[in-house]
């Protein structure tokens, strides 16, 4: 099955032993991408639900940098053990538990026995019990034998209400996980087997713990909270890890020796420090203890000298952040950001190299305002799509390629994470051939002040990346919202609706300047204006040759010609507002879709129309989210939801929603396919690439769907058969050399690893001759340019002395 748009930050990633690779969780599977390009270079196919974690088995010596093998844990209870060089599965263990985290700590430490064996290897894992229906889940860290292929039986850490997500010191000696407002942690024996004992500390705070992170050298924890503050406890475990009671054989529990410890924690002291406004995402350790990394919903990287408290930031980098991943190159860490991308940092410089760049994943602001875009808008010939973003950016993604194309900035606003939203971007239309993006934003009042909407024609360039702004038209339909606009498929044509009750068709003009002739001048101007009883317009639709303009007017239909503005019919009377109109291809057939506009349809339809009769042929009473129509056949598809708008459980799984396949002709549908998650979600034909599809002809068309998280399938609608992708994936010797890390070398420590090896000087004299030329006012440029080119101090004098001096113009007698 052909499917895209997963989400890349659903987990932390993990690095290659050689950083030249950064393998990515994404849905169920393994993405693996290139460091030196940001390309996709091979999956991991195996899983039957979303990847939970992914740990690469680090290189023991130098030697094995090479090898290339990865654990995975899974929502669908299966621990899986890869070779992603090749890539090939290597095993699988089945626990029958949903696992959501989890950390091999035998990773660190493996040593052989007196008989030359391998010691086991164990796993610590935040399971999910699924009950029956109607009965709570129940939730623990329980540890896995992955060497035997089982759980450890009657080791159960901890049990807890929530599923947790389990964090490793960087010497696998450690485990910890949140929980509310405390902190667990675990001490592993360093010999670990089925039968040991394990020593917990608890450390307690005020507030909701949202994070947390392990010193590398020392016993040092790090954790933050819900309101921003991080806490440094420092000697955690001085009492339980190492046995050392004091004089009494109690604890100490004095405050004065303890500062900032609660309780009887068992820590020596507790350090807070406060610079983020909201909750603390990401906390890491730089690998030689001396800096920590914290991140947050202000989108800035924010690094703390641990001795000294003094920060240093890498602002702007516009989402907020969910994990930093340091790799076995010193120079190259990683940020996820909750904007579904990746940023390859360049250390301790903090430069982004490289982006790798998923779908758009919806924003909470596009749920908080009503009327924010959300909705993807397809080009059914290119096979893009077009999705709008938090940042007041539209994102246009290759269905095919599973990759972004491009971004545009709609208008220029500096959006920080966090910020109040001062402008919406409404509505987003491409035209049938690609060649032009329209765009409706509004500009929310301040103080119930200064509204605004702004329509906007950009046009695209051949690449799909050069997108410049055409055309601004202020307040289109003066103070009223644009409810909808729609492409002429056969020329340079638009129209938008509106609720203020009109409509409006704009034409592509060309014109030549008045100072020179010989240049053109393009942009879009109001052609017509049309309106049907003041009644409000919700949606337009143009015929497959242009001649016929549907514009819905409450509920009726009110057909147009476009070039004339001439009313022609109105057909219809439905119960409910009509929110979709579409011509099927080229037929005779109108298909309408009616709802009301709040979160629940007493009585949504939908009805096909006869062209020639101006009737209806056919209506079912169905709740529809999206219509599509073939370009040339008589066929058409429509994601219906089953439940109201609001009603469905946002965490189910299962396919509560259907699309169903009709010929406009007949009422039975063709074909029948059940989804889930179609709230916010989108349907179109888009013609195949039979390049990249395998099972079609470049003449047939694909039906793709996306649903509300972003995740889209491409479905065949004229054969049982699945559509599967034609792997195109980058060879990663054949990567490029876009990025050179390769003087950065993996064998290089300290000074060198940090800047680089010094640069190697020459003893001997440079004799080197410098050019002279007759002086002739040269004192006026002879000091202009960089001091690193400038001749040497002596020859500037004796021209610029020289210069001072005046010539005779003749011999004296």
């Amino acid at each position: 099955m052909f499917t895209g748009g997963k989400s890349f930050v659903s987990s932390p990633p993990a690095f290659s032993n050689d950083a030249k690779r950064l393998l990515v969780c994404t849905g169920n599977t393994v993405s693996v991408f290139s460091t030196s390009t940001g390309l996709q270079t091979c999956e991991l196919e195996g899983h039957e639900a979303q990847v939970t974690s992914v740990i690469v088995v680090p290189a023991t010596n130098p030697a094995s940098k090479v090898l290339c093998y990865c654990w995975t844990s899974s929502l669908d209870g299966k621990i899986k053990y890869w070779d992603f060089a090749a890539p090939e599965l290597m095993k699988t263990i089945d626990i029958r538990f949903r696992i959501h985290s989890m950390v091999i700590t035998s990773l660190f430490c493996q040593r052989t026995d007196s008989t030359g064996k391998l010691p086991d290897l164990y796993a610590y894992i935040s399971t999910e019990d699924v009950k029956q229906e109607g009965k709570p889940s129940s939730f623990g860290i329980k540890k896995c034998n992955l060497t035997k292929s089982c759980l450890v039986g009657g080791v159960t850490l901890a049990e807890t209400r929530k599923p947790g997500y389990v964090t490793i010191s960087p010497s696998g000696k450690y485990i910890g996980t949140c929980e509310k407002r405390k902190l667990r942690i675990w001490e592993i024996p360093a010999k670990d087997s089925e039968h040991v004992g394990y020593k917990k500390v608890r450390l307690h705070h005020t507030r909701s713990i949202t994070t947390m992170a392990f010193h590398p050298n020392e016993r040092v924890v790090a954790a933050g909270d819900v309101t921003g503050r991080i806490l440094l406890w420092r000697g955690v475990g001085r009492e339980t890890f190492s046995n050392s009671k004091s004089s009494n054989g109690q604890m100490n529990t004095d405050g004065e020796d303890r500062p900032g410890v609660r309780d009887t924690d068992d820590a020596d002291s507790c350090t807070t420090w406060h610079w983020h406004s909201s909750e603390v995402k990401v906390l890491f350790f730089s690998s030689d203890g001396a800096y920590l990394y914290s991140g947050g919903k202000e989108g800035v990287l924010v690094v703390w000298q641990l001795v000294t408290g003094k920060k240093k930031f890498l602002p702007r980098i516009g989402s907020p952040l969910l994990y930093f991943i340091n790799s076995p190159d010193p120079t190259l860490s990683s940020i996820s950001c909750a904007d579904n991308q990746i940023q390859l940092l360049r250390m301790p410089s903090m430069e982004i190299l490289r982006s790798i760049s998923g779908i758009k994943l919806p924003s909470s602001h596009m749920d908080m305002y009503e009327g924010f875009g959300s909705v993807v808008v397809f080009n059914p010939t290119a096979g893009l799509i077009a999705v709008p973003a938090e940042n007041y950016r539209v994102q246009l993604y290759s269905l095919f390629d599973d990759r972004e194309i491009s971004q545009v900035q709609i208008c220029e606003r500096n959006h920080q994470p966090g910020d109040e939203i001062t402008v919406k971007v409404n509505l987003v239309a491409l035209s049938r051939d690609g060649s032009t993006m329209c765009t409706v934003e509004t500009r929310l009042p301040e103080e119930g002040i200064g509204s605004l909407v702004t329509l906007k024609f950009w046009a695209c360039g051949s690449q799909k990346k050069q997108i410049s702004l055409s055309t601004v038209i202020y307040e289109p339909h003066r103070d009223a919202e644009i409810s909808c606009i729609a492409f002429r498929p056969t020329g340079n044509m638009a129209v938008s609706s509106s609720h203020g009750g009109d409509f409006k068709v704009w034409v592509h003009r060309h014109a030549l300047t008045p100072k020179d002739e010989t240049v053109q001048r393009s942009g879009w101007t109001c052609h017509a204006v049309g309106s049907y009883k003041k009644k409000p317009m919700s949606t337009a639709a143009f015929s497959s040759d242009g001649s016929v303009l549907a514009v819905a007017a409450d509920k009726v239909i009110t057909l147009w010609d476009p070039d004339r503005n001439t009313l022609l019919a109105v057909i219809g009377d439905s119960l409910e507002p009509i929110t979709n109109l579409t011509f099927v291809g080229k037929s005779e057939y109108l298909v309408s879709a009616s709802a009301s506009r709040g979160s629940k349809s007493s009585n949504p339809q939908l009805t096909v129309w006869s062209m020639s009769k101006l009737c209806a042929a056919w209506s079912y009473r169905l709740d529809i989210e999206a219509i599509t129509c073939s370009m040339d056949d008589c066929t058409f598809a429509v994601l219906a939801r089953t439940k109201p708008n609001g009603s469905a459980d946002k965490s189910s799984q299962h396919a509560e929603d259907m699309i169903l396949l009709f010929n406009a002709e007949k009422a039975v549908p063709l074909s029948v396919w059940f989804v889930s998650k179609a709230q916010g979600g989108g349907l179109s034909f888009v013609s195949s690439d039979e390049d990249k599809v395998s099972g079609t002809k470049a003449t047939d068309e694909v039906l793709a769907y996306i649903n509300g998280a972003r995740e889209y399938v491409l479905l065949n609608p004229h054969s049982e058969q699945d559509i599967s992708r034609q792997r195109g994936f980058t060879n990663l010797d054949e990567t490029g050399e876009d990025l050179d890390f390769s003087c950065y070398s993996m064998d290089t420590h300290g000074y060198a690893s940090v800047y680089g090896e010094l640069p190697e000087f020459s003893l001997k004299a440079d004799q080197t001759a410098f050019p002279s030329m007759p002086s002739g006012k040269t004192w006026k440029g002879i000091f202009s340019g960089p001091s690193h080119a400038l001749p040497p101090l002596p020859k500037l004098c004796s021209d610029f002395l020289e210069s001072l001096l005046e010539r005779r113009s003749g011999v004296v007698e």
